[in-house]
């Protein structure tokens, strides 16, 4: 890659070179100092060589962009621009008064060339224009002078631009800079025709692709932009950036944009993740594209069925640029101190392990000592936090494995032909997210803490929620009881995610239909309500569905009868408010209907239990829930409810009858926990009965 200044390079217009780097143009806390300098450091060494400085929360940067820099904030920037300088980074000062400027206050464009003649003042010779994310509706004056908001953005820009010298880097970022954005399409549009007769040839035009965050950009969309600008389009590369979502951190390769663009682009400049330290692997995988060359400069690459670009892989980029994070993130926050010694003086912080260190005894817990990271551990990492449009081999794994083992769970305890597969696989699963911990571990001890505190919250969310996941599986299989996260109504704070902003998006009907693992396809709702006489043929047709699902099962008729299959046909009806029916978005998908005086009942069956049983337990309960319904905690709730009917009516007890053959319902009775087998005497033997005191 050509450095700032050099006539060689890629040429876009003219010898002028190919513009490749990072852009700070998120919204939220501007990187430190400090480290814009590391990131000046960084680039030089991959041969990057462009930082645009835009960070949307630099007040005079946006919102007050008329104000000038203050003596401190232009001893910052100086250092800045000087330390960019040093390491030959084309330091570019990029500037969006479109909140609130008048295009037609000569007044106005004074400010803005006030401005950047300032910073001009500080050695910066590089400029940019945003126009981004603002209102497209021109006051009254300016539609006075101008025939459209693009005429007027051109003016001010043209002006600009001859103002400073026509520096050789000017970067301008249209209002439309999506395909989504242009109307009524990229080739029609009238506002990015006219930026495209109108704005100056000197002037670069800034673009992000398709949309906002782009998942691919294809060389024929970019031949169609720049046909319409009439010149080759710098890239905005927002496939890292995070700042829409602060529960999300991307650290998957730059990809699906194929190296044949680069002939045909300006430059390309992503945008990152907010966090500085996690933007290794964006910037490195970046610079190892901008390498590749079209005339088979880089032809070993290792191909895989999805990639077909023969000068780049992004998971060969992907594995270089995780080994060479593994190194900083072994080396401690001190400058020049180094994790074993080198010379006999002692390192910061360390202390004398000699005689006087605890050595634990015969049965007693051994010491706790951190193993140390692993490339693995990156690769797991880069896994979980990939990509926007999709996840990393090992995230897609654990997600399909556990709709697996839920959609399966009827295969746990029952001892079926897929009984030792589902236990393998959730052994394997198991596994996957032992390595989740086992990784969180490790990068909770490694030396450089800097990087760890800008994952920490992350990798904190990503331990609980497979922790959870891993208890639910471990649930299934009868390994342990429920979790008090997954089934308790009241959980810990910790047991839930998303604060308002989840609460809102479960409400919409949409929730859901844009998540990554698309099967199931979307979050289930469920309601709860009193049965009504006009529910009799719906409860009907579950209890049928239920009685005739499964192969083998010996007829209905041929065996023997339960109290509860009268309630369920509706030969009896429930006692009053003792009836629930559960709905989700399909119906009815489930009831729980109850009879506060079950002898009745049992005596039109001719059924005998003896009168202790039902001094103990003289309520009885039926519920049935469709197999669709794979979260256990509706059906809880719904029973709950019941129970809670049963209680004040004054029994002191119910129970349940179920046929041996039933594991699903056993399975459910069962993993409730308060619900305990009886033996009254007069049962058939293949009947089990189980009950509960209230």
């Amino acid at each position: 890659m050509s450095k700032p200044g050099s006539a060689k390079g890629r040429p876009h217009t003219g010898t002028r070179r190919f513009i490749s780097g990072v852009v700070e143009g998120f919204y939220g806390r501007p990187w430190t100092m400090e480290q814009r300098t590391e990131l000046f450091k960084r680039e030089q060494k991959w041969g990057l060589n462009t930082y645009l400085y835009a960070p949307k929360d630099d007040y005079k940067h946006r919102m007050y962009w008329r104000d000038l820099y203050s003596a401190e904030e232009a001893e910052q920037l100086i250092a800045l621009i000087s330390a960019a300088k040093q390491h030959d980074v084309e330091f570019v000062y990029a500037i969006s008064p479109g909140l609130d400027i008048t295009f037609s206050n000569p007044k106005e464009v004074a400010a803005l060339k006030r401005k950047l003649g300032q910073v001009r003042q500080f050695g910066c010779r590089s400029f940019s224009l945003l126009f981004d994310d603002i209102e497209t509706e021109m006051c009254a004056a300016d539609k006075q002078a101008f025939s459209s908001f693009a005429h007027a953005q051109v003016a001010i820009t043209n002006a600009v631009y001859q103002h400073l010298g026509d520096p050789e880097t000017f970067l301008f970022c249209p209002t439309d800079y999506c395909a989504a954005f242009c109307t009524p399409n990229v080739s029609q549009s009238l506002y990015l025709h006219t930026v495209g007769e109108k704005l100056l040839p000197g002037i670069d035009i800034l673009w992000t692709g398709p949309k906002v965050v782009s998942h691919k950009i294809s060389v024929e969309s970019i031949e169609e932009v720049s046909s319409v600008l009439r010149r080759a389009p710098v890239i905005w590369d927002n496939i890292h950036a995070n700042d829409y979502d602060p529960q999300r951190l991307f650290l998957g390769p730059f990809k699906d944009r194929p190296t044949e663009l680069i002939s045909k682009l300006g430059g390309v400049l992503t945008n990152p993740n907010c966090e500085f330290h996690p933007n290794f692997v964006a910037i490195h995988t970046l610079a190892t594209w901008c390498k590749a060359t079209t005339d088979g400069g880089q032809r070993d690459v290792e191909m895989d069925d999805e990639e077909q670009d023969p000068c780049y892989s992004p998971q060969k980029a992907l594995t270089l640029a995780l080994t060479d994070w593994l190194q900083e993130f072994m080396s401690t926050d001190q400058p020049g101190a180094r994790f074993k010694k080198e010379s006999s003086e002692e390192e910061p912080m360390q202390t004398d392990m000699g005689e006087s260190s605890y050595v634990p005894g015969a049965g007693e817990n051994p010491l706790y000592t951190a193993e140390p990271l692993t490339l693995d551990d990156l690769k797991l990492l880069s896994d979980l936090f990939y990509l926007p449009y999709e996840y990393g081999p090992t995230a897609r794994t654990m997600l399909q494995e556990l709709d697996w083992l839920k959609n399966h769970s009827w295969a746990a305890t029952a001892e079926t032909d897929k009984t030792a597969e589902w236990r393998s696989r959730a052994q394997q699963f198991d596994d996957m997210c032992k390595a989740v911990v086992q990784m969180f571990n490790r990068l909770s001890n490694a030396p450089n803490r800097r990087i760890l505190y800008d994952l920490y919250n992350y990798i904190c969310d990503i331990k609980s929620g497979v922790g959870l996941a891993r208890a639910y599986v471990k649930t299934l299989g009868g390994q342990a009881q429920p979790s008090a996260q997954l089934l308790n109504d009241d959980p810990e704070p910790w047991g839930f995610r998303g604060g308002l902003s989840g609460e809102l998006q479960r409400m919409l009907p949409c929730h859901g239909n844009r998540d990554l693992f698309r099967h199931p396809p979307m979050t289930a709702v469920y309601s709860i309500r009193l049965y009504c006489p006009e529910d009799k043929l719906e409860v009907q047709r579950i209890f049928k569905e239920m009685q005739s699902a499964g192969e083998g099962k010996v007829p209905l008729m041929m065996q023997p009868p339960l109290i509860c299959d009268g309630l369920s046909a509706g030969e009896i009806s429930p006692s009053p408010q003792c009836a629930l029916v559960l709905e989700d978005e399909i119906g009815m998908c489930g009831y729980a209907l109850a009879l506060i005086d079950a002898k009745p009942a049992a005596a039109k069956i001719q059924r005998a239990l003896g009168d202790s049983v039902f001094k103990d337990f003289p309520s009885l309960v039926t519920i049935q829930v469709l197999p669709r319904v794979t979260d256990p905690s509706p059906a809880k709730r719904m029973i709950g409810r019941l129970l809670s009917s049963i209680r004040s009516s004054g029994s002191r007890g119910m129970f349940c009858e179920l046929r041996q053959s039933d594991r699903r319902m056993l399975d459910f009775y069962t993993k409730l926990g308060f619900f305990k087998p009886i033996q009254p005497a007069g049962l058939p033997p293949d009947i089990i009965a189980m009950g509960t005191s209230l």
